[in-house]
């Protein structure tokens, strides 16, 4: 399955949803060890071990008009500020860990290495590294938009070996249009990631091996019907996994 190239979110979208939160309200410590309430979730996503602990919040942001209601007449209903569109919003982000890594502690500014899959909560796989040409996980500058919020804060207190489920809210991923027609409009996303590695340069993509060296001598090629000009079909250039943008 192709990567999503909107899975990289460019700061400039995530800008105008920081402007318009409050700071981030961490929950208590008595807070962290009462349970998120999920959301509805298709039988098609793997269902996780009953050993694992249920889910947690791991920050929740309250966003804000930016406009203040004033003067408003008596004749004026309750219901105005909601229909003016001012009523504020809260969401977080949540996260199961399903497997506790060993490592190092996941360190900001730094090139993660990821195994991850990606669904709707109606079940839909709409991407995985594991499906990406030669199944290679997947590297990003952690806290530096270079992909969606959710992912750029999702990683705080893993260790390297670890695994996590997060469960984004659509704010957090593609925002209220989506990334059609693969991630529909406010789509909440639940990732299943595998913390591979961290380092301070991007890690370098595998080199392919060489090809085995013949002694026989190389067979003549057939005759072939193709124009004159056409190159084979072996030098076709070929594909390479997207690059973040």
């Amino acid at each position: 399955m192709k990567i999503i190239p909107a899975l990289l979110l460019i700061a400039a979208a995530a800008a105008p949803l920081a402007a318009q939160t409050k700071p981030v309200h961490h929950a208590t410590a008595a807070a962290k060890t009462a349970c998120a309430k999920l959301p509805e979730l298709s039988p098609k996503i793997p269902a996780l071990p009953a050993s694992v602990d249920c889910a947690k919040i791991l920050y929740t942001l309250t966003a804000e008009p930016s406009v203040k209601l004033s003067d408003v007449s008596p004749m004026e209903g309750s219901a105005l500020r909601e229909t003016l569109g001012l009523q504020g919003t809260s969401f977080s982000l949540e996260y199961i860990d399903t497997k506790v890594g060993t490592g190092a502690l996941a360190a900001p500014h730094k090139w993660y290495t990821i195994h991850y899959t990606g669904y709707l909560t109606n079940g839909t796989k709409f991407d995985s590294s594991y499906d990406h040409p030669g199944g290679e996980p997947f590297n990003f500058p952690y806290g530096l938009h270079h992909v969606i919020m959710g992912w750029d804060t999702g990683f705080a207190g893993m260790r390297v070996g670890g695994k996590r489920r997060l469960i984004i809210p659509y704010q957090l991923a593609y925002g209220p249009n989506g990334n059609p027609p693969t991630i529909p409009a406010r789509s909440e996303l639940i990732f299943d990631v595998e913390f591979i590695s961290q380092s301070d340069a991007e890690p370098k993509p595998k080199t392919p091996p060489p090809p085995p060296a013949s002694s026989a001598p190389a067979a003549a090629p057939p005759a072939s019907s193709a124009p004159a000009g056409t190159p084979p079909a072996s030098a076709a250039p070929a594909s390479e996994p997207p690059k973040p943008q």
